[in-house]
């Protein structure tokens, strides 16, 4: 059972804490962590791209002239895709970019991230997560204890000051533990999370 130190928001350790093996030790698959970043990042497209074939763009009905006897090459419309305001060949059309991961692979991707993460000693445990106002300051100054730059930072619970203080931080990013993802999760240097929060993954992943 791995075992992290539990930090305050001085970066100062204040107990050890054991993590659930089933979550924060299992076996790395980068296949399936690699389908579900593919997956997001598709899901996230909207697909509503589009541009005309030369059968939509109005006009060119016409021979511009004809076929023989010009000097010119042999042409049938100016529509073409080969003229200014022609249509586009093979042009995008809207479509539906949205990839499908099964429940278990999804959750396995995700405990192989944090697993990951854990293992390169970039997975840090506060005790609480306390700001009495919101300052952007006050954020800095914890990752500054905590000697982080680049973060996601995981909540138990919804914490409006943190959520303010943090969103001026460049490479910060706040999270509550229903919404993580793998893609989050390895896009930041380090996870830095609530004892609070490690307690609700631990309940809903085990």
């Amino acid at each position: 059972m791995a075992e992290v130190s539990v930090l305050n928001m001085e970066g100062n350790e204040v107990e050890k804490l054991n993590l659930n093996d089933g979550i924060f030790g299992v076996e790395i698959n980068e296949h399936l962590v690699h389908l579900a970043v593919v997956s997001q990042l598709a899901n996230n497209r909207q697909g509503t791209q589009s541009a005309k074939t030369r059968s939509e763009v109005r006009g060119g009905g016409r021979k511009p002239w004809r076929q023989k006897g010009t000097g010119h090459a042999r042409q049938g419309s100016i529509r073409a895709p080969q003229w200014t305001g022609g249509g586009v060949v093979f042009a995008p059309k809207p479509r539906e970019y949205s990839k499908k991961l099964n429940k278990k692979e999804r959750r396995l991707a995700l405990k192989s991230a944090l697993t990951s993460r854990v293992n390169e000693n970039k997975f840090i445990v506060v005790d609480e997560f306390k700001f009495d106002d919101v300052k952007t300051k006050n954020v800095a100054n914890m990752l500054n204890n905590l000697n982080v730059k680049k973060a996601l930072v995981i909540m138990g619970d919804k914490n409006d000051n943190l959520i303010l203080s943090a969103r001026n931080i460049p490479g910060v990013k706040t999270a509550l533990t229903s919404t993580i993802n793998v893609y989050d999760i390895l896009k930041y240097d380090t996870v830095v999370v609530s004892k609070e929060a490690v307690a609700n993954i631990e309940e809903v992943y085990a």
